[in-house]
């Protein structure tokens, strides 16, 4: 696998994208010019990024609920 940054704009792909694909394609997207070879690490830092900007809902604290149970009795 090698990851690949695109470093002139398509009609598919903007710049700046980083991608990792396999040996073959990587050498045959980079031989034409629009890609170019990246460390692995800048496409780890910028997947990161993005799960960090998912945020969560505040969670409330509730008190658990306690059941009592009927039981039956017997006279």
């Amino acid at each position: 696998m090698k990851t690949i940054k695109s470093i002139k704009a398509t009609k598919n792909v903007e710049v700046g994208t980083i991608k990792r694909v396999g040996e073959k394609e990587a050498d045959s997207e980079v031989r034409g010019g629009y890609w170019k070879y990246v460390p692995k690490s800048e496409y780890k830092g910028t997947n990161r990024k993005q799960e960090t900007v998912v945020t969560e809902e505040p969670q409330t604290e509730q008190s658990p609920v306690k059941t009592k149970k009927n039981a039956k009795k017997n006279y």
